[in-house]
């Protein structure tokens, strides 16, 4: 019994340091509502995130659900503490809902983040007025 629970134990404290030396991705919010915008509007739109963990953090690799999305990471690696952001561009020539997602890899705890983007995209009023 004492030698199962010292076992026990040693896994709990090996398992609690291990946990530290792997850095911790918190992002400010999961999901950027674009709201409604209009065609030609400015697509660009920021995640901020912080490094929670003691080690640095390695943002691997950035997707999109679509090439109308595109995605940029950080290129140097994020210290303990400090904080970063992962740009998107959404194609606003494109009218109509955005429902997209981006997908975050990197060394941390949680290593894949799924992220959202939504709004909708709608014709100016000259270009309404256009195809009258």
């Amino acid at each position: 019994m004492k030698i199962r629970l010292l076992f026990v134990l040693m896994t709990l404290s090996f398992s609690a340091l291990h946990s530290q030396e792997v850095p911790q991705i918190v992002f400010d919010s999961l999901t950027i509502d674009y709201g409604t915008i209009e065609k030609g509007d400015d697509g660009v739109r920021v995640f901020r995130f912080t490094n929670a963990g003691a080690v640095p953090l390695e943002i691997k690799q950035v997707r999109s659900s679509c090439g109308c999305t595109i995605p940029k990471k950080p290129d140097a690696p994020v210290a303990p503490g400090a904080s970063s952001e992962i740009e998107v561009k959404y194609d606003t020539q494109r009218v109509g809902p955005i429902r997209k997602t981006i997908t975050v890899s990197s060394n941390a705890s949680t290593p894949v983040v799924a992220l959202k983007i939504k709004g909708e995209v709608i014709e100016t009023e000259e270009e309404e007025e256009e195809e009258m």
